[in-house]
């Protein structure tokens, strides 16, 4: 079998409906599994899409599990609206607690990788009573982020340099875009061709592009500033390969985390950890739905 027919072969096991999160705003959602078992919310990352967790999605659907998976505010097309402020932090939540109250579900089990880290962090701190547990993949506590960056002499500074461009409007997309996106695809290295398309074809449409952008316009200091530690079962997978999230911040996330705590460290995995290690994060994720409260504060 091809890679194009594998793609393809996955892209049909997602089932796609539109659900509206907002006046106007309406977000795909994939969903794989058995429709009256355990709920995961899957939320993606940026420059990726539901299909990021295609390879996660075989792992753990013998285990009986629904999974629903939205592409998020700027990466639907019926989501894309043009102002920035639309796509702070609050709004992305929302829209999280708008599909699980779309399909009636109370409470939930969240994965979520990249800026999907980002929301399910907000999730599981602004609204406990609606995450069962979380499992945050690369991107730690955005508190544990702002730690890190604050340290004048340390890595994450530097790190985290490429938000600048990210955040000035035009001229990001215009340098991602130029020369047939040479760039954009450059940031899903080591990934194979296959892995990329499903996302490259989105996010090479410039609309889509501004939109996923948009979210690193709307970051406000104040966003993290405010927000509650988690008390829910967590669990924190990092890899050490990761060049945009260093060691500081993935180890200081542990502060922020009040409940039952589990830190995961991959070695040698890049920041595509659902893409190049689905069974030691499936294994994680499988770990954590399993855990009794209060068993795994880190030694």
């Amino acid at each position: 079998m091809s890679d194009d027919d594998v793609r393809d072969a996955e892209e049909a096991l997602w089932a796609v409906r539109q659900v509206e999160v907002a006046d106007e705003l309406t977000l795909d959602v994939a969903e794989q599994g058995d429709p009256d078992g355990r709920a995961l919310l899957l939320l993606h990352g940026f420059p990726q899409t539901h299909r990021c967790f295609d390879a996660l999605a075989r792992r753990l659907l013998p285990h009986g599990l629904r999974l629903l998976a939205p592409d998020q505010r700027g990466y639907s097309p019926g989501a894309r609206p043009a102002e920035v402020a639309a796509y702070g932090i609050s709004e992305l939540t929302h829209d999280a607690l708008a599909v699980l109250d779309a399909y009636g579900i109370e409470s939930v089990d969240v994965v979520g990788h990249d800026w999907g880290a980002v929301v399910a962090w907000n999730l599981a701190a602004r609204h406990p009573n609606r995450v069962r547990t979380l499992t945050a993949v690369s991107v730690p506590h955005p508190k544990a982020m702002d730690a890190a960056l604050a340290d004048e002499h340390g890595e994450q500074r530097e790190r985290s340099a490429y938000i600048r461009l990210f955040r000035m409007p035009g001229k990001a997309e215009e340098v991602l875009l130029e020369d047939g996106a040479h760039r954009l695809r450059s940031i899903y290295s080591p990934l194979s061709e296959s892995a990329v398309e499903p996302h490259f074809r989105v996010l090479s449409d410039p609309a889509a592009l501004t939109g996923a952008l948009s979210w690193y316009r709307a970051m406000k200091v104040q966003d993290s500033a405010t927000l509650p530690d988690v008390t829910v079962p967590t669990t924190f997978v990092w890899s050490s390969g990761d060049p945009a999230i260093g060691r500081t911040a993935a180890e200081g996330c542990d502060r922020y985390v009040t409940g039952p705590y589990r830190f995961v460290e991959l070695a040698g995995i890049s920041h595509w950890i659902p893409d190049q290690a689905p069974d030691e994060l499936a294994a994680a994720v499988l770990d954590r739905l399993n855990l009794s409260e209060g068993s795994d504060r880190p030694e």
